[in-house]
């Protein structure tokens, strides 16, 4: 059974020194603008190419995230930093976009690239599809169970899970709160942490229910006990969340899972101050055990007070350099010659040096005096796998000159081992959109097969939930295009999603909306139509030539984009969503049902409330998953002349009934007037 990386967080010079000297095998961290944690870094005068030399000469990888959005006109320079990577001899980039993920591709096809887990990416066929894009290793949702996570190693990517730290509420990268209430986007780095505000559930007049103030928020993740039923699974790394987080906690994290990695029971009081210096309300495994009632939790003042008497005792984890790498040497005296000490590492790096001419002595230092000397490592990064020493007859050198000869050999061994190993880079191009005439149809998507209609069949195409009996389908298949939603929230299901594209396709049914990667080729399997949902993120040129490669045929552009980032030229076809109360946050433990459970909830009829009292609907999708839904419905309807030319505008349908629905149809085809409450959403103010 492999052992698992361990993969610690690092924004500091003081957490990555507490990351290597606490048991990590590998680091990620961020420089610059296009990393999740945009406002996290800050490693004083060390330059990229100083942390990786640092890194290297330990033993511990380096991954780099670039793991934001790009929009196009950011391009040249997300391109330069992933150059500056190549430069710098990064181990790994961890890459949420698409177009640049095929553009480091293109480039520098020799630089490892990790599918960061906001690609939302937690089915086999996702892993499959991630690893035909160029990527070695996907890391995985953090909502999956066990059984889901086995499902996916063994595909040949490498597969790497969360094992610790804090819990998004939201499946990463399918977050819009930030974005839509405040203008932050967390695809861009700059998350707001909305959901760490008091949100409650409701009741049927709205009101929020008493103590049940945490709605959005959850408990920190620990694994630790699974480590081992991790690595027996076929996971390649544990990832350690934290980047805003303390060294201290860095060096606990680090020490816990490295130790329990290695088959050792970690130290009870290190597990206790493991979750001292940082939880909300304790931890959590309720997404990898399946008991997800339980998982919801806040910062308490109890929780920052037991921080207190931690923090001295994880200090000491981290005073001393770790020996972790192990050298062989070889001592050669003769005589006449000067002292030849030669020093190699595992990796095949060998450092020689010479010292003084040994003499003649009646009384020379025996081999096991000389092997002790230069054993004696302690303050470096290495530890003595065996010592040899040759032709020593009659022969001695000062203890001191033996010493000298050890420090020498290993900093040359260093010097070696910090070389910077550059990644050959070509620089690439951005494909380019044509500039067709757009055929600028109305597409809808149904929450429900009840709002369909005589006129929402006017549409030039039709999406029904993938659950909808396909009798319905085949009845409507005559009147307009039909297709079906594949839900963002696969978990599990692979195998019955598959059967209901085929019931669909034999319905007649010609397309599927994809909001997932791991919808697309179960689509294209069933013979429809794969189309792009806004769940894909496509914010660049490049994102949509790359879906387009896998056989998309239409691609939904992000929320997050403005009407004046959409008008441009565009590969393929496009269109963007231009009604309904937009998704927030796709959730896998459902915030009502922590608090009250399900009774007296229908899947349609939930909802939380801000501070304010501002409702929030839910929409539950069989219980697999939960979207948290806009206080208002995006609106243009009485502003036909904002909207850009896309080949299709895609009307949101979620908690509309059937007259409802006909009435926004109604007045985004003849200009009625607007509801009382509405959002314009992102696409004049656009985001961070």
């Amino acid at each position: 059974m492999k052992r698992p990386e361990i993969l610690a967080p690092v924004a500091s010079c003081e957490m990555l020194q507490a990351a290597f000297r606490a048991g990590a095998d590998a680091v990620y961290l961020g420089i610059g603008k296009f990393n999740a944690r945009q406002h996290a870094n800050d490693f004083g005068t060390m330059t990229l190419a100083d942390i990786v030399r640092e890194c290297h000469v330990r033993g511990v990888a380096v991954h780099l995230a670039l793991n934001t959005l790009v929009r196009q006109e950011e391009f040249p320079a997300a391109i330069a930093a992933a150059k500056q990577a190549c430069d710098c001899g990064v181990d790994a980039l961890i890459v949420q976009d698409l177009g640049l993920a095929t553009a480091i591709r293109c480039a520098a096809p020799d630089m490892t690239l990790h599918a960061s887990t906001q690609c939302s990416c937690h089915t086999p066929a996702g892993v499959d599809t991630l690893g035909k894009l160029g990527f070695s290793r996907v890391v995985l949702a953090r909502e999956m169970s066990r059984d889901e996570i086995s499902e996916c190693v063994g595909r040949g990517v490498e597969i790497e899970v969360f094992a610790h730290g804090a819990l998004c509420m939201c499946v990463s990268g399918q977050c819009y709160f930030s974005a839509m209430l405040g203008g932050r986007s967390g695809n861009r780095g700059l998350c707001a942490q909305t959901c760490r505000l008091p949100f409650a559930p409701a009741d049927k007049c709205d009101k929020a229910l008493e103590g049940r103030d945490a709605a959005l928020s959850l408990r920190d993740l620990a694994l630790y006990p699974y480590v081992q039923e991790l690595a027996a699974l076929g996971v390649d790394s544990l990832k350690i969340e934290g980047r805003r987080k303390r060294p201290e906690y860095v060096a606990a994290a680090s020490a816990v899972y490295s130790t329990v990695a290695d088959g050792n029971p970690p130290d009870g009081q290190l597990k206790d101050d493991l979750q001292s210096v940082f939880s909300r309300s304790g931890f959590t495994d309720g997404y990898y055990t399946g008991h997800r009632n339980a998982m919801f939790g806040v910062r308490r003042k109890e929780d920052v007070t037991a921080a207190t008497g931690a923090i001295g005792r994880l200090q000491q984890l981290i005073r001393n350099e770790r020996p972790r790498v192990p050298v062989t040497m070889t001592l050669s005296l003769t005589a006449g010659q000067p002292a030849v000490l030669t020093v190699v590492d595992t990796d095949g790096n060998c450092a020689t040096v010479y010292g003084e001419v040994p003499l003649e002595s009646e009384r020379p230092l025996g081999t096991e005096r000389i092997t002790q000397q230069l054993s004696k490592t302690g303050g470096t990064p290495y530890h003595t796998g065996g010592v040899e020493i040759e032709n020593i007859d009659g022969l001695s050198l000062p203890v001191a000159a033996i010493n000298a000869l050890r420090r020498n050999a290993l900093d040359a061994l260093t010097a070696l081992r910090g070389n910077v190993r550059s990644v050959n880079w070509q620089q690439p191009t951005l494909p380019l959109g044509n500039t067709t005439e757009r055929d600028e149809v109305w597409w809808v998507r149904l929450s429900d097969a009840g709002q369909m209609t005589e006129t929402v069949a006017h549409a030039a195409r039709v999406f029904f939930p993938l659950d909808t009996d396909p009798e319905i389908l085949r009845t409507w298949a005559d009147k307009t295009a039909v297709g079906v939603e594949i839900p963002r929230a696969m978990w599990g299901m692979e195998a019955e999603i598959r059967q209901r594209l085929t019931e669909s396709k034999t319905a007649g049914a010609v397309a599927a909306l994809c909001g997932n990667i791991g919808a697309i080729p179960l689509c294209i399997e069933a013979g429809l139509e794969p189309i792009g949902g806004f769940g894909l993120n496509v914010t660049n040129t490049g994102t949509a030539a790359a879906l387009s490669s896998l056989g998309m045929a239409a691609v939904t552009l992000s929320q997050e984009l403005t009407f004046s980032q959409m008008r441009q030229a565009w590969p393929g076809k496009v269109g963007a969503l231009v009604y309904g109360r937009q998704p927030l946050m796709l959730v896998r433990a459902c915030p009502r049902q922590g608090a009250v459970g399900c009774k007296g909830c229908d899947g349609k009829n939930g909802a939380i409330v801000d501070r304010m009292g501002v409702r929030f609907p839910l929409e539950c999708h069989r219980k697999a998953a939960v979207e948290v839904l806009n206080s208002a419905p995006l609106w243009w309807a009485d502003k036909p002349e904002e909207l850009p030319p896309l080949d299709f505008k895609l009307l949101h349908f979620t908690t509309e009934t059937a007259e409802e629905a006909d009435r926004v149809l109604n007045a985004y085809w003849h200009g009625d007037p607007n509801p009382k409450q509405i959002t314009r959403g992102l696409y004049r103010r656009g985001v961070e």
